[in-house]
């Protein structure tokens, strides 16, 4: 019988020796949706499991930041093995993501089709098959973008957690699920969990938060144990947010790797884990909460337990391992340090575009024609115009609309942002974002610091400042020294720096231009005493 793509004797020739040392034969990717980097610090005193381990022997980045404007989770994932901004990935925003009508759930499971079909470019994934077809992939994440765009547009092995608890993929990947992930959803491990609760992991008196906070969770369910349904459908629509989502993406991770022998053979292959939960999390009960303690110290374990069982599996000196976020978090406004001015509120952006759209039904003119969706307000020029509307004047009066609204700080046209990219952050932020030619947005909303749409999640994330741009970014492995990293550096730099560590072309065989660049100071030491 024929032998797998990179078993032992499989044809594909291997990759370049890495740079420092044996090439690794397994890069995994560790992604915590909506990390801050401060978490590490904070709780650093009760951690003592996976996230203490990668922190202590690991290159750690502590300052490293999401160069881009609106901070939300598909952006995030899609900049992390690409190592480009979302200008260039196509993916500026979570509606602009992955759902696809023409690639249904495998399985008649429910929820809307996905696929990376507006990824645009490549990913580590592809610059490892260039250099060894013989390399192979598996992503795995809580939600389908986390899943799905840290691999871009590779044909790789790729599932998620469907909202009835199961493991799922589209058509763009596989016809049906194969034996492995069967089983696994046999297990329905969410589902068992009705009638049960989540409790914390250590005395109450471990954690200094108040449980009793009203702007929490809409005021509801605001308190430890938190009860989980005791129907099992509502059970695993429930269990989503809480750690209980994260261990079972983390155990079907390892089930993966043992089915699919990954980092087993001669090429180098690649997992991609996304933990969803403590975003999840975060949004109901916001980055201050007791919630988010407990779930950083139970991902600390789990991440502990995953990190010790990959190692039976696989000799840990042929193992890279990373780990950082696709975004950070703001505290709610209603909690902001005394400190933040002006004070944050939640800001009701929609109304001023509500009343050009008035405006433009009294005129006869579609008021679909314009929109705002997150910090973008959109506007159809071609055909406003030709229903005779002068769109530089409505473009101002939106603008100066939006100025008088309570919690905006600035109101940019997007054609105007390039001109103060070089000294202003905030313009750099949103020029990396959006392509030059994206015409349909005309304006860019920044709120004050904490300040957050009118919503009703308890806190979110999206502006281009340190509470939802700053993430942790760690690299552990054999060539890479153990040291904490307080300069700021970008997450646009992880692929390249793993594209080093593996001895691939950055950007592939094609030479695509990449906006990260290899950091130098992650790497050991080699023989002649100089870094890679």
């Amino acid at each position: 019988a024929a032998s797998p793509p990179g078993a032992p004797g499989a044809t594909g020739g291997a990759m370049p020796q890495a740079a420092g040392g044996p090439r690794p034969r397994l890069v995994v990717l560790l992604v915590v949706d909506q990390f801050r980097a401060d978490y590490l610090d904070r709780f650093a005193a009760q951690l003592d499991g996976g996230l203490a381990r990668l922190a202590r022997e690991g290159a750690w980045f502590s300052n490293a930041r999401h160069d881009h404007g609106l901070t939300e989770t598909a952006p995030g994932h899609a900049t992390l093995l690409s190592g480009r901004f979302p200008r260039s990935t196509g993916i500026v925003a979570n509606w602009v993501g992955v759902e696809d009508d023409s690639a249904p759930l495998v399985g008649g499971v429910p929820g809307p089709g996905a696929s990376p079909r507006r990824f645009q470019g490549t990913t580590l994934v592809d610059w490892m098959r260039d250099a060894d077809g013989g390399s192979r992939a598996l992503s795995i994440s809580g939600k389908d973008r986390g899943a799905i765009l840290t691999i871009g547009r590779s044909r790789a092995t790729v599932f998620w957690v469907a909202t009835d608890g199961e493991l799922t993929t589209s058509s763009y990947y596989a016809r049906e699920l194969p034996a492995w992930v069967r089983r696994v959803n046999a297990r329905e491990e969410l589902r068992r969990l009705a009638g049960s609760a989540w409790t914390l992991l250590r005395p109450a008196s471990d954690y200094p938060e108040p449980d009793t906070v009203v702007f929490e969770n809409s005021g509801v369910d605001v308190t430890f144990p938190h009860a989980i349904p005791a129907d099992s459908e509502h059970a695993a629509v429930y269990a989503r947010a809480t750690p209980a989502l994260d261990r079972v993406v983390l155990g079907a991770a390892l089930e993966g790797v043992h089915e699919m022998r990954l980092g087993a053979g001669r090429s180098t292959d690649l997992l991609s884990v996304s933990l969803s939960s403590t975003d999840l999390i975060g949004h109901r009960f916001g980055p201050d909460s007791r919630e988010i303690h407990d779930q950083v110290l139970q991902l600390d374990r789990m991440l502990g337990s995953f990190l010790d069982s990959l190692f039976r599996l696989r000799d840990p000196r042929e193992v890279v391992v990373v780990l950082t976020s696709d975004h950070g978090i703001g505290s709610m406004p209603e909690l902001a340090p005394a400190s933040v001015h002006p004070r944050p509120v939640r800001a009701e952006t929609r109304r001023a575009v509500r009343a050009a759209q008035d405006g433009l039904r009294q005129a006869g003119v579609d008021p679909e024609l314009i929109a705002i969706d997150g910090p973008f307000v959109l506007m159809a020029h071609a055909p406003l115009r030709r229903a005779g509307v002068k769109v530089d004047s409505l473009s101002r009066a939106i603008a100066e609309a939006l100025r008088a609204t309570p919690g905006v700080l600035r109101v940019d046209r997007l054609r105007d942002l390039a001109r103060d990219s070089a000294r202003d952050s905030v313009a750099r932020r949103w020029v990396h974002q959006l392509p030059a030619g994206a015409d349909v947005v005309e304006l860019v909303v920044t709120l004050t610091p904490l300040t957050i749409e009118e919503s009703r999640l308890s806190a979110t994330h999206g502006m281009p400042f340190d509470d939802d741009t700053r993430v942790p970014m760690i690299f552990w492995g054999a060539p890479f020294r153990a040291a904490r990293h307080d300069a700021a550096v970008r997450t646009v730099d992880l692929a390249p720096t793993l594209a080093r560590v593996l001895g691939v072309r950055a950007g592939g065989a094609g030479g695509e231009r990449l906006d990260g660049v290899p950091l130098r100071e992650a790497f050991a030491l080699d023989n002649a005493g100089t870094r890679p």
